[in-house]
């Protein structure tokens, strides 16, 4: 895999707008987790090995590589398999347009089978689709397209390998796939409700092939702790690893931080980043959503709100101290910032999906629209994260009686593609 990637690297350096050689790129989406990652290293690699042609495949991670630090959980499992995000192409470091403008690009889709409309005028380089999601894509006869619902795309490109090409399965691979497996299958678990028949068969076709993996709970824990691993992350970094945003006539950012509301208020000039945030992606407000656990495992919710406009930031603090639909049962704590108040969050069902709603209707009346005002919910200035387990869901949104740690995991995971997918 590492000779495959570095051959990649190297030939992404020459000059796109040139004629050349033909690109084939495999393509994530836009979240960039670790099923979309290693789906398109997976297929490029198999492409590799088994199309015959001057053309080169080639794996494109669907970010900027300066966002690969907020997939905490694909660092984990690249450093796990030995794999140097060097080695890694990402979307800043390939020009598709202008190898389409060229006349040199193909394009295969894993993990998503459409392209969001930032993409769109690449639509006509697309040849094949390989996917787990709900099918949008209109047939044609020029791009066949593979979308089954199963738990994980990599099971899907785990099936073409081993129909395919067995033989380039090795640990390294079978690790990659088997992580993705089993990260989106919540550790195959069938109450969680992700895992098919076919999503176990080729975990169980890499557990008899390769009896060196790691033991599937004890992976998956590991990739759920990565995943809300924060501690590397700079304030900017923890503030995008998980932000969706709302305009009106004002711009707010809804960031979501896996610390406790103490912890991150304690780090040093604060008030300065947010700030500086604020100004360097031209929000208005930011809205602080902390979640973080009991011992026995019992979500803990904590909210602040920061604006450099007093009024701005008492206004929304007031609606949301109101808001009936749901009721957040905010109690006030002590902030050691004049610009952020702060609160503990009594109603730990509510969500950001819960709390997003607020906010629009406060922007809707803010700007005199009534019940019909058109504030919307912007994409943010990064691609969409991955991060959502925790976010639009909380593990107890269903109504469920007291459940056990391991549930509660098994609970949060299921939801974790919700609204990053």
């Amino acid at each position: 895999m590492e000779e495959f990637l570095l051959s990649c690297r190297r030939a992404a350096q020459v000059n796109t707008d040139q004629p050349g050689p033909q690109f084939h790129v495999v393509l994530g989406n836009e979240a960039c987790d670790v099923d979309s990652m290693v789906s398109a290293l997976a297929y490029a690699f198999l492409l590799s090995k088994t199309v015959h042609s001057e053309m080169l495949a080639l794996p494109l991670l669907n970010i900027r590589q300066s966002d690969l630090v907020l997939r905490s959980d694909n660092v984990f499992l690249l450093r796990q398999t030995g794999l140097s995000p060097e080695l890694l192409l990402f979307r800043d470091q390939l020009d598709l347009r202008a190898l389409q403008r060229a006349g040199r690009l193909q394009l295969t889709l894993v993990d998503h089978n459409v392209l969001p409309s930032s993409d769109s005028d690449l639509e006509g380089a697309v040849v094949e689709v390989i996917d787990h999601h709900l099918l949008e894509r209109e047939p044609s006869p020029s791009c066949p397209v593979t979308v089954e619902s199963v738990g994980s795309c990599a099971t899907l490109v785990t099936e073409r390998i081993v129909q395919k090409a067995p033989q380039i399965l090795d640990q390294q691979l079978a690790q990659l796939l088997y992580a993705a497996v089993v990260l989106d299958c919540v550790n195959m678990a069938p109450a969680a409700g992700k895992v098919t028949p076919k999503d176990s068969q080729y975990a169980a076709v890499l557990e008899t092939r390769f009896p060196a993996l790691p033991q599937r709970g004890a992976l998956f824990q590991a990739l759920q702790n990565a995943k809300f691993d924060v501690s590397g992350l700079n304030t900017e970094q923890m503030l995008l690893k998980d932000m969706k945003t709302v305009s009106g006539s004002l711009n707010v950012a809804v960031s979501v931080l896996y610390v406790t509301l103490e912890e991150f208020l304690q780090r040093t000039e604060l008030e300065a980043e947010l700030s500086g945030f604020c100004q360097k992606f031209g929000f208005d407000l930011l809205l602080l959503m902390t979640i973080s656990f009991t011992e026995s495992k019992e979500p803990i919710r904590e909210l602040a709100v920061f604006s450099h406009s007093s009024t701005c930031r008492e206004q929304v603090s007031q609606y949301m101290e109101q808001a009936h639909n749901p009721a957040l049962s905010l109690c006030p704590i002590s902030s050691p910032h004049p610009h952020i108040t702060a609160y503990q969050q009594g109603n730990s069902l509510a969500s950001r999906k819960k709390v997003l709603p607020i906010i629009k209707d406060f922007l809707k009346e803010h700007d005199g629209d009534g019940p019909l005002g058109d504030a919307e919910e912007e994409e943010s200035q990064v691609p969409p994260t991955p991060m959502n387990s925790l976010v639009e869901g909380c593990p107890l949104d269903d109504g469920l009686p007291h459940i056990s740690a391991q549930d509660l995991v098994e609970k949060v995971s299921k939801m974790a593609d919700r609204g990053g997918d």
